[in-house]
């Protein structure tokens, strides 16, 4: 399987290095392409798209992985994806990752997120993806976000087509995160945009630590208690009222599902349940894959 990497903190992101390099040791053709700069708090804005201006790309090498092609793209990390799955970069990938992110990426305010704005691209152009982010420490726990992104991986792989897994990670030393654990999106996240200052001429934001303290069964508050937690998303799609849905869907089907053992929010991993199923982490219809 060829996987793309990216992420929205820049090539040059530790992160993404060691994601890269523990990736490869998965026996799966990696292929970095990634912004030339960072791109935090982008979602999947495109930037700037003008024919009469070509975005600057540059090979680039990792310096713990020399052997992994490394593109750096002047542009955030959904039109890496968009360029990649365009053939701009050799063979289109058949899957994404995206991180490892500085910082958690939980709660509502994925919106916001530049690297869950490349899995979210991804699932647009029929790929499945995979997230991921680690809490904030010094020093940084990249190893261990990078040693579950490697667990998690075939997880994706094994689900239907265009999942997309959030994986957010502890601060902690490999070993000590207490397991792997689904999660629903927090309310609120680790962290809140607050107005610092503002003059005439100026607006100054700031991001400051919440004291928000988050249900046990989301994501925040899986992490908060030393779990890994993953989520799956889902992008565009339209809304429907659940009785239509639901009618729509056996109509289509002519039968009802079989009634399966249900996976609640907080719920370890079972190897029964490859991909979460009777409850709202799982992933909508999206109609068929694209070409």
């Amino acid at each position: 399987m060829r996987i793309q990497i990216t992420n929205d903190d820049g090539i040059e992101s530790t992160g993404l290095h060691v994601l890269a390099a523990r990736l490869a040791e998965t026996g799966h053709e990696i292929i970095v392409v990634a912004p030339d700069r960072d791109w935090s708090g982008a979602g999947a804005a495109l930037g700037s798209i003008r024919p009469d201006e070509p975005l600057r790309v540059a090979r680039v090498e990792i310096d713990d992985a020399p052997n992994i092609e490394a593109w750096a793209l002047d542009g955030p990390p959904a039109l890496t994806v968009i360029a990649a799955r365009l053939g701009a970069f050799g063979p289109p990938p058949d899957l994404i990752v995206s991180g490892i992110n500085a910082g958690l990426n939980t709660g509502r305010s994925v919106l916001h997120s530049g690297t869950v704005g490349a899995v979210l691209t991804g699932q647009n152009f029929g790929l499945s993806g995979l997230a991921v982010s680690v809490a904030d420490s010094d020093p940084w726990h990249w190893k261990t976000a990078a040693d579950l992104a490697a667990e998690v991986l075939q997880l994706v792989i094994d689900g239907p087509s265009r999942s997309v897994i959030n994986l957010n990670v502890p601060a902690v030393e490999p070993g000590r995160v207490l397991g792997i654990r689904w999660g629903r999106l927090a309310p609120f996240g680790a962290v809140r945009a607050a107005v610092a200052s503002r003059g005439d001429e100026h607006l100054q934001f700031e991001l400051t630590m919440t004291d928000y303290v988050a249900p046990d069964d989301t994501d925040q508050g899986l992490v908060d208690a030393g779990y890994a937690s993953i989520t799956t998303l889902v992008g565009v799609t339209e809304a429907w009222a659940e009785d239509v849905a639901n009618e729509t869907v056996f109509d289509v089907a002519n039968e009802v599902p079989e009634l399966t053992e249900r996976l609640i929010p907080g719920a370890p991993l079972h190897p029964v349940h490859i991909v979460p199923d009777g409850t709202s982490l799982r992933r909508p219809h999206l109609g068929e894959d694209v070409g």
